[in-house]
């Protein structure tokens, strides 16, 4: 991947690879066991819900599975093998495939048809049995023109594992333990070897940015999908870019160019209109937001409320039917009910070292071009005058102003413009 992060650590929509892997898996069993490696400590710190092995140094993919073997039960019980750089495999395929396990087949491979099979290892197969895994550089003319190939994911009982994980050798050039050999040792006890089909797609890995690239292209056409089919409006879709979290229900509209990153729910249709980008934020029915909003973690919108262009929140509830129509930033707040919030008004929250809050009541009309310092409390049904910059409260049903009494000094743009001139 040429980057500093663990690969499998990269995200794709809004979530580490492994993270959808370990979603899928948790799908079969709640506590998986993820084996790390390299950078172990950084992975293991990301990742939840999940059982660690360690592989150190790194064997190959049966030698991992040996790191694992001790926390897998010796029973009768199926154990998936995955790979944490798989993130499109869905957890219906996992289930079609551990149904393929029964008597006299306590091993089944993941396999999936390809037009250009390239470098990926053969299945040698008849009917629903397959006979022989053989890697690409090994097979002959006629093994390199099958087009079923090997996925890699396999699932087992866990006695087959405990049986056969121990007799695999590191006989070969690179000197590591293959997962793959199971195939041939299960095939030479008389038992048979399964397999259940995948899309090509959705069994493709991770080994460099250009694929992490496609595989979000393909991930975001699924996701898209999924809300469409759920009856979310898109009239760009190929525009719209979802999380894997990401909640609408229908009758929503999601106009172009919008960004939805993780933690986004509505609770109700809403309209998010273009070029606005939402993440950790929370939306009632009715709500408008956009075009060209930024709604950030910790954004509560009640029912109808409206944000609007050039509009910026952070860890701010908004009430019901409240309105932040132009061009302001409104963070670490409240607002109340049927609150206007004029254009160009600013929160202003940090102090350098701290961030205060501002309570703004039901029914307050906030002037254009405000500053408001806080921490301040601006009771309900009150005014501030438009250009105010206001530090202390505001009592209910008031009106607030600090603009300084007007001043013209008649000529002085004349006599201004001459000194220029002169010097």
């Amino acid at each position: 991947m040429l980057s500093p992060l663990p690969k499998v650590l990269h995200k794709l929509g809004g979530l580490s690879l492994v993270g959808h892997v370990v979603k899928a898996a948790s799908a079969i069993d709640k506590s998986p066991i993820l084996v790390v490696g390299h950078q172990a400590e950084e992975v293991m710190g990301n990742i939840e819900g999940v059982r660690f092995a360690t592989q150190s140094p790194q064997l190959g993919t049966g030698h991992a599975v040996m790191m694992a073997l001790p926390q897998i039960p010796n029973n009768d019980e199926p154990v998936l093998v995955l790979f944490g750089d798989t993130p499109l495999i869905k957890a219906s395929t996992l289930h079609k495939l551990v149904a393929q396990l029964g008597e006299g087949r306590p091993l089944a491979v993941l396999a999936f048809e390809s037009e250009h099979p390239g470098r990926y290892g053969r299945v040698v197969a008849e009917k629903d049995i397959i006979h022989d895994i053989v890697e690409a550089k090994d097979a002959t003319d006629n093994q390199l023109a099958i087009r079923l190939c090997n996925a890699g994911v396999m699932a087992g009982t866990g006695a087959m594992f405990h049986r056969f994980i121990p007799q695999i050798s590191n006989h070969n050039a690179a000197k590591e333990y293959y997962l793959t050999d199971l195939v041939a040792m299960v095939r030479g006890e008389g038992l048979d070897v399964a397999y259940s089909l995948a899309g090509e797609e959705e069994v493709a890995g991770v080994n460099s940015q250009f694929d992490l690239s496609e595989r979000e292209a393909a991930y975001q056409k699924q996701q898209r999908r999924t809300l469409m089919d759920q009856g979310v409006q898109m009239p760009h879709p190929e525009t719209v870019f979802l999380s894997h979290d990401t909640k609408l229900p229908a009758g929503s509209l999601v106009e172009a160019h919008c960004v939805l990153a993780p933690g986004v729910k509505a609770h109700g249709p809403v309209t998010i209109r273009a070029f606005s980008h939402l993440e950790g934020a929370e939306l009632s029915e009715g709500c408008v937001v956009g075009p060209y909003a930024r709604l950030r973690p910790g954004t509560i919108l009640g029912p109808k409320v409206r944000i609007g262009n050039f509009v910026e929140t952070k860890k701010t509830i908004v009430g019901e039917g409240s309105k932040i129509n132009h061009l302001s930033y409104v963070g670490d707040a409240s607002l109340g009910q049927y609150v206007n919030i004029g254009a160009g008004t600013i929160t202003c929250n940090y102090d350098g070292y701290q961030k205060h809050q501002t309570s703004i009541g039901d029914g307050v009309f906030v002037g254009s071009d405000t500053l408001l310092v806080a921490p301040i409390n601006i009771g309900k049904g009150s005014y501030t005058g438009s250009g105010s910059v206001l530090s202390d409260d505001v009592p209910e049903d008031s009106l607030a102003l600090t603009r300084p009494a007007r001043q013209i000094f008649e000529g002085w743009a004349t006599r201004f413009r001459s000194k220029q001139k002169k010097g």
